[in-house]
């Protein structure tokens, strides 16, 4: 299914991937890698376009003015298309296995499934028009960390399939009651889109986690003419070498 960003213009200004600054905490060892995606030749997942790295450490010093010590902690940055394909099928086939659905069997069960976890991750297009947001190198996936390294409790995990993982999702329990969990993690996760919002990123509308600029999905939500960021192929990419899956598509 096409993303509301999908018809976005892709303009490429041709700025380098380069490799998150110390400054920047990596959860590390990285999850898809630990999992067994293919990043093969492709190189460190932990990269991302240049003006996104200076953006992630101007919201992290807005951050810290705000909550001394705090960090960014960067779960996912860039992912080739293979590791794209291998995380879709991966994500359909553990929410298949959660809700007792055989992801061998067509069917409405199963298209039901593939329909909510197609709400969050992209479909691994290899069209230079229509590129996943990761593939870019403009998008990223992050939380919150206390002075320690600790990460702070969201209210739910990165990644996880549902209503729990929309930025708003606890804003009527934090409403009810300010003094409850369910608050503590709407500030926190306000905290995170206010921060990084003032930096030039833009939110996935369902994800609490998920930022990026210069992509579609940027363009789309602040008004953007195009996107000035498509798919990386630059030198160590790795992507002219990888055979990409069909996803859930």
């Amino acid at each position: 299914m096409p993303r509301p960003w999908s018809s976005v213009p892709i303009e490429d200004n041709g700025e380098p991937l380069i490799a998150l600054p110390a400054e920047l905490l990596r959860l590390e060892p990285h999850p898809y890698v630990a999992l067994g995606a293919p990043y093969g030749q492709a190189g460190c997942p932990f990269r991302l376009r240049q003006g996104v790295v200076e953006r992630l450490l101007q919201a992290q010093a807005a951050l810290q003015q705000q909550q001394h010590g705090w960090r960014l902690a960067v779960f996912d940055a860039w992912r080739p298309l293979a590791v794209q394909a291998f995380m879709v099928e991966h994500a359909l086939r553990e929410e298949c296995r959660a809700r007792g659905v055989d992801p061998q069997r067509p069917g409405p069960e199963r298209e039901a499934v593939a329909a909510e976890v197609g709400r969050f991750w992209a479909p691994p297009s290899a069209d230079p028009a229509t590129p996943p947001p990761h593939s870019t190198g403009a998008a990223v996936d992050l939380t919150l960390a206390g002075p320690a390294g600790a990460l702070l409790a969201m209210g739910g995990a990165i990644d996880a399939i549902g209503a729990i993982s929309e930025p708003e999702h606890y804003a009527s329990a934090a409403a009810e009651d300010p003094s409850s969990p369910a608050a503590n993690w709407h500030r926190r996760r306000h905290l995170l889109q206010e921060v990084m919002v003032a930096a030039g990123l833009s939110q996935h509308p369902n994800e609490w986690w998920h930022f990026s600029h210069g992509d579609q999905l940027w363009a789309w939500r602040s008004g953007a003419a195009q996107a000035c960021y498509g798919r990386w192929t630059g030198a160590g990419s790795g992507e002219g070498t990888v055979a990409v899956g069909n996803g859930i598509s």
